[in-house]
């Protein structure tokens, strides 16, 4: 029989814990993307048990089984019957973190949201003290970890992890030790404000600066992994890279597009159209212009500014078309500030 990850997942019925409706809101949703994790994934659970029952804070747990091939998917099916805060959520496939976070966020009802790792290489008894920050300081809406002692290979993860980190602050302006921390937690409103796409997974600290938190960064403990495979490689460098240049875009010229492919486009059709007009005034005084290659350099600068002027304009459309049809706001309020100046 073929290992397929359509042939493991469960049926609805496997799930009957997921859809039970809570009587009251819980203080705290912890969410938790998982692919093949199934060796870690009881203790996992019990550890998040242990770290928030004695605070006697209400909890639910949603566990996102994103498309795993091995057994993740029963075993959060057998857990979920016993462990009545575990709601585990099944994707159809594997759709990566940046989706599986992105669903577990959709199935939310906590007044804070937590996230980690599903490796256990994330501490959930680092959970309570965070939560306890955001309840006695209401000038943080965000508390990212850092794994400041962390327990990886030096040079295939925490060297790029470390240039990585000094980049996107520089080009975003959002400065913090560690981007890659999974250990997160958030007011449930910041959460509710923003959507994940591709692998912004990454970037979430940036599109919740975006979204109008304040943010804060606290020392977090971390494991080295003892069971099950990393799923990270050297690879996701260029994609990170990549996206820092979605996100710088979307940070800067979002609400403007016609600003960076305008001003683009300006600084190709000026030089283009002086060389057309030099090359016009060469033409003019009987020369043959023909066959010099700055006839050619001229009409490309010009074509190119003209398309990169008019995407511009398009985007500008199309930002109204997004803002206006729903009543999207283009700004967010906040309350007025506690305590004396």
């Amino acid at each position: 029989m073929t290992d397929t990850a359509t042939d493991l997942q469960p049926s609805a019925a496997l799930a009957p814990a997921a859809d039970k409706a809570h009587d009251a809101r819980p203080n705290v949703s912890i969410v938790i993307p998982i692919y093949n994790e199934q060796e870690n994934l009881p203790d996992l659970v019990a550890k998040v048990g242990e770290a928030l029952l004695p605070t006697g804070r209400s909890f639910e747990l949603i566990c996102v089984d994103d498309g795993s091939r091995d057994r993740s998917a029963w075993v959060l099916r057998d857990l979920a019957a016993k462990t009545p805060w575990l709601k585990p959520r099944y994707l159809m496939r594997n759709y990566g973190q940046t989706a599986a976070l992105q669903a577990g966020f959709d199935a939310v009802t906590g007044k804070y949201v937590a996230t980690l790792d599903g490796d256990l290489q994330n501490d959930p008894a680092d959970i309570p003290a965070l939560l306890d920050r955001l309840d006695s300081d209401s000038s943080v809406d965000m508390i990212s970890g850092w794994r400041k002692d962390r327990q990886d290979k030096a040079v295939s993860r925490k060297l790029p992890s470390m240039i990585a980190n000094r980049l996107i602050s520089k080009v975003t302006g959002v400065t913090l030790h560690d981007y890659g921390c999974a250990l997160k937690v958030y007011r449930g409103e910041i959460i509710r404000r923003i959507r994940l796409y591709g692998e912004l997974h990454r970037f979430i600290p940036i599109l919740a600066a975006e979204a109008g938190a304040r943010i804060t960064e606290v020392p977090v403990r971390h494991h080295a992994r003892t069971r099950g495979v990393s799923k990270y490689g050297i690879d996701r460098t260029f994609r990170v890279i990549l996206d820092l240049l979605l996100m710088r875009f979307m940070m800067r010229y979002l609400h403007r597009p016609l600003h960076a492919f305008g001003g683009v486009g300006l600084w190709l059709l000026v030089p283009g159209l002086a060389a057309l007009a030099w090359l016009l005034g060469v033409k003019l005084t009987g020369h043959d212009i023909g066959g010099r290659p700055l006839l050619m350099v001229g009409v490309m600068l010009s074509l190119m500014g003209v398309n990169l002027i008019g995407l511009g304009v398009l985007g500008e459309v199309l930002i109204r078309v997004y803002h206006e049809p729903e009543g999207r706001d283009q700004y967010r309020l906040r309350e007025a500030p506690e305590g004396e100046l």
